[in-house]
Formats: structure tokens, sequence, C-alpha cells
């Protein structure tokens, strides 16, 4: 994982503000951060003395470290906690440097910090799938009455109206974000267990220190250490990866909804090609289908983990840390691209009607059959318009005149039934519905 100043990359996938909290330094803070707390819990449990909680606190300072230096150095021990407790004890003096890291293990600092992240990245990430939801509305409310051809399978369909499709994009990212915020507050707990999960070397002090420890960092104390059972990660990250997949759905149909043959949703400020200067891409919502590509492989990464040997995986509980900052890193990014791309939209409700009308009666043959149904059954009424179908097919019809000879329906319901405006169910109250829903979450 390279440095955003290093990544060429980063304008694209380090978007938004979760980047900032996932960093290298990001992490080296969460890890002093635990020290520093368990400093301040152990001198609270009278197991070190206060000064020296004080001035382990005073050194827990990440721009006091060398990110780089403490990435060459984890190559030793297998993991950056260590080198971190190595470095932080070189700054104090030597009759403070012994109680660094009292009766913790190097799992304790790095599961911790990777909560403590996770909290920090989760506030832009949750801002910015709630401002995409918040457009969503927006747009689903405007649009209610704005009809299009709904489409199937990358086929036309039947009539729907833009405003009942934003609805479905609403229901989809305003319930991941619901979901995501539900995991974070069920899920991020400290993890403090020592050597192998029984703090035996705090002796009768332990639980003192894991609650204070808590409270130090306002993060809850499970039950028992959860070092070997990797649920929590598991949970929240399959949340993140839903919501960016929720959010890599609007894109999708926004990319679709752009191509320049159908051209019923724009992108206020697309993005320019280095070879065809006529060029509008969608550039927000290419990148959040990016990040949608890539979140269910991290998201199914953190999930292997739940494998683990014994009380400490062997190559499983290593193969998290990236990947985490990356999951995060990426539904950040989405968010952030997802906010800006469904502010800043043309829709052309002329474009849709037209598409819409271009698609001849033929889209409205369901609702021929539900207006012959109550007159000649269902299975006659379908037999009739398959019928209908088939003449414009072969005899190059219209779909009308077809109806109309084979005696369909008097023309004035015959008219009705083949009106797109008369055929949009409960669209409108499933609008309603979606929006009221949002209001409440």
């Amino acid at each position: 994982m390279m440095p955003p100043s290093e990544d060429p990359f980063s304008g694209l996938f380090s978007r938004g503000g979760a980047a900032a909290e996932v960093s290298g330094r990001a992490w080296v803070q969460a890890m002093l951060d635990f020290e520093g707390a368990l400093a301040r819990s152990c001198a609270e449990a009278g197991l070190i003395p206060a000064p020296a909680a004080a001035a382990i606190t005073a050194a827990c300072e990440a721009d006091r470290f060398d990110v780089a230096a403490l990435g060459r150095e984890a190559a030793g021990p297998g993991n950056p906690a260590a080198p971190l407790v190595d470095f932080l004890r070189a700054q104090l003096p030597e009759d403070v440097a012994g109680y660094v890291h009292r009766g913790a293990t190097s799992q304790d600092v790095i599961d911790t910090a990777a909560m403590l992240v996770a909290r920090r990245a989760l506030v832009p990430i949750l801002g910015d799938a709630a401002s995409a939801a918040r457009s969503s509305a927006a747009l689903a409310d405007t649009h209610r009455e704005t009809i299009m051809i709904g489409r199937t399978l990358l086929q036309q369909a039947v009539p729907i109206t833009f405003g009942l499709k934003a609805a479905g994009w609403l229901a989809g990212v305003a319930g991941a974000r619901r979901r995501l915020e539900h995991s974070a507050d069920e899920q991020l707990a400290l993890q403090f267990g020592g050597a192998a999960g029984t703090l035996a070397s705090l002796g009768d002090r332990a639980l003192d220190v894991a609650a204070a420890l808590g409270r130090e960092l306002d993060l809850p104390v499970p039950a028992l250490p959860w070092h070997s059972d990797r649920t929590r990660l598991a949970v929240i990250a399959d949340d993140l990866a839903v919501l960016t997949g929720s959010l890599g759905k609007v894109a999708r149909d926004l990319t679709l909804l752009a191509q320049g043959e159908v051209a019923e949703v724009l992108p206020r400020a697309g993005g320019g090609s280095s070879a065809m200067p006529h060029k509008r891409n969608p550039v927000a919502a290419v990148a959040v289908l990016a990040c949608a590509a890539r979140t269910p492989g991290l998201a199914a990464t953190i999930c292997s983990s739940l494998v683990g040997e014994h009380e400490r995986a062997a190559g499983a509980w290593h193969a998290e840390w990236e990947v985490w900052s990356d999951l995060l890193r990426l539904t950040g990014a989405a968010g952030a691209w997802a906010a800006e791309m469904l502010d800043k939209l043309d829709v052309d409700p002329a474009r849709m009607r037209a598409n819409l009308d271009a698609a001849g009666d033929q889209v409205m043959t369901e609702s021929v059959v539900a207006a012959l149904t109550d007159e000649i059954g269902p299975a006659s009424a379908r037999k009739l318009v398959d019928e209908a179908v088939a003449r414009v097919a072969d005899e190059g019809l219209a779909l009308r005149d077809a109806l109309d000879q084979a005696g369909a329906l008097p023309g004035g319901r015959l008219d009705a039934a083949l009106a797109p405006e008369s055929y949009l169910g409960t669209g409108g109250a499933f609008i309603d519905r979606a929006i009221a829903e949002y209001g409440e979450g």
C-alpha cells in the first residue's frame, strides 16, 4: 500500500476522507493511542506509577515516529507493533520505558488499532453515503412523474418513472448505510487478551485494566478477547462491500443512461479523453464501479481469516491488515465519488420521453393483456396479444393496427391501454414509501 503522495492512482481510489484515516501514519497513531491508553489504565489500576503513564502518553505522537522505518523493522518479528514498542521505549527514560506495553501482546495493539482506524474512517464513509442517499431521495421526489422506459435484461420493458428508479437507488444505499452503521455499533470493540487470551501477567487486576482501557479508548469491552474470533472484522467487511456494491448499482445505471445512444442522464462535469475531444466521460460513475469491483474480493479475504489456528492464526491474521485499510479506503472513495456523481446530474425528461416513444406500442403489451383479461380471461388475452405481436413481426403492422383488426378492445379503451401514463402502477406509492423509510432511518 503506497502512501497517497506516491500513488499515481490516489486521485481515483483515495478520494474522500477515509483515505487519510487508514494511512500509515493513522495506523501508527492508532497503535500509539492503544499504548498510551494502556499505560493510563495500568496506572489507574495501581500497576505503574502515574508519572510514568503521563510520560508514555506524551511520547505517543505519530509525528515522532518514522513510519517507513517501522515498516522495515516489522520484517523481523512479523508485525509492526513490536518495533513500535521498541521505538517508543527508546524515547523514554530507562525507569519509564519498562512500563510500556504492560500486559499486552502485539495482536492486542494491532487489532485494537484496526478498530480505531475503522471507527475514524467510518465517519466520512457514512457521511458520504448519507449525502448520496439524500441526493437519491431528492431525485426520486423531483422526478416522480418523469416517465421513461423500464429496462430488464438490458431490453425495453414497461414504462416506469425516473423517480422510481432513483427511489430504488435510495433504498439500496440507505439500507446498506444503516446496516454498516449498526455493524459498527455492534462489532467495534477492544481487543485485550495478552499473550494467549488470559491476561495472566496482570494477575487479579486484569479485568480492572481492561475496563479502564475500554473507557480510555471509548470502545466496548467484550465478554472475552476476540483474538481468535474474527467475526467482528468479517461482519464489518461484508457491510463495507455491500455499501460499495449498492453505490456501484447506482453508478452502473448512470453509465448506461449516459451512453450516447440513450443520453437520458448526463454528468454535469464529465471527464475528457486523451484522444477524443468530444467525449464527456462519466468519470465519477466509472470510479465508483472500479471500487465496487474490488471490494468483494477484499471482504472475502477478511472472511477467509475466520478459519484461523488456535489462539493466533499463522498468516490469516497478517493477511487482514492491508486488506482492512484497502477496504475502508475504497469504500470511502466510492462514497465520495457517488456523493459528487448524484449531486451533479443533468436529467433530460424530454429525452426519456423520446426514447419511450421510439420504443413503440409494443412496450405496452402487458397493459393490453391486463385490460383484456377481465373480458376474455387471462389465457385468451395472452393468446390474442401474442398473435398481434407476431403479425407486427411478420407483416410489419403497427401493434395498434394489429390489435384493432383483432377487435381486441373498443377504440377508447385501446387508447388507454396503450398510453404509458396509464400503466405506472403503484410507482408513486413506492416512491413515497422509500422516502418515508429513508426519513425514519
